[in-house]
């Protein structure tokens, strides 16, 4: 098992990219804490789906962009399983294109707290834990919207921009201890695609990639099952783009 023995907390995983990435964990040995905030039945039917399959999980309902629910959030994760090794911050939120002009503020400002301040939390109060324990791994969910921005996308990609630079200065600051990776997906389908207003857009996207296919959140999963294994153990700031091609 490639994770035998290790604590990941993995936020945003009550369904898509974060539930998948849960079940493969715990399939390679992790112990679980399955974090989430809006979808709370979702989160913990990822918990006890982990349970059932005979592997270790706990849910922790946590608001990932207010530093009260982190700081219990990291106290739960520490007293359920005594340490935490990994991190995956995977919670965010897409975005409906519009223009500019007419971007509502709130809008604006929940993107970035989602998708960035929820990282810059998350890392500042567990890695103080990762350091207890001799080390650890961090992993974000980026986005190719960082790479190629998309029209009338603005607050999601520049977000999600940040979240590549954010990735390298931490990698930088936290080395040689603790190991910092980004993902970038292009076009994954999830339900929350398949049932949200862009899936026409989501399906002209998938037409124009070099795969001629949607992404999976397991084809994100097993990115993540990598970075947060040993097999990954020289690689530190980096971003891995999972695709389909969208980058070339």
């Amino acid at each position: 098992m490639r994770l035998a023995n290790k604590v990941a907390i993995i936020t945003g995983s009550s369904s898509g990219i974060g539930r998948a990435a849960a079940y493969l964990f715990a399939k390679e040995g992790a112990k679980i804490v399955v974090v989430a905030n809006i979808n709370e039945n979702g989160g913990k039917e990822t918990a006890s789906n982990i349970t059932k399959a005979g592997g270790t999980s706990v849910f922790i309902h946590a608001d990932v962009t207010k530093a009260a629910d982190v700081q219990i959030l990291v106290k739960s994760a520490i007293a359920n399983f005594g340490k935490i090794d990994i991190l995956f911050n995977n919670a965010g939120i897409g975005f409906q294109r519009t223009p500019v002009e007419n971007i509502d503020e709130a809008r604006w400002d929940q993107i970035y707290a989602t998708n960035v301040k929820s990282i810059f939390l998350c890392t500042k109060y567990v890695v103080p834990e990762m350091r207890k324990n001799g080390g650890g791994v961090i992993i974000n969910t980026g986005s190719m919207s960082a790479i190629r921005p998309r029209m009338q996308d603005t607050p999601y990609g520049s977000a999600k921009s940040a979240v590549n630079l954010l990735t390298k200065s931490l990698a930088l600051e936290l080395a040689p201890t603790i190991r910092v990776n980004c993902i970038n997906p292009g076009p994954i389908l999830t339900d929350m695609i398949q049932k949200g207003p862009g899936i026409k857009q989501f399906e002209r996207d998938i037409a124009e990639l070099p795969l001629k296919r949607a992404g999976t959140p397991d084809d994100i999963a097993f990115a993540a099952l990598y970075l947060a294994s040993d097999e990954s153990a020289f690689v530190t700031g980096t971003t891995i783009n999972v695709d389909g091609g969208r980058g070339i």
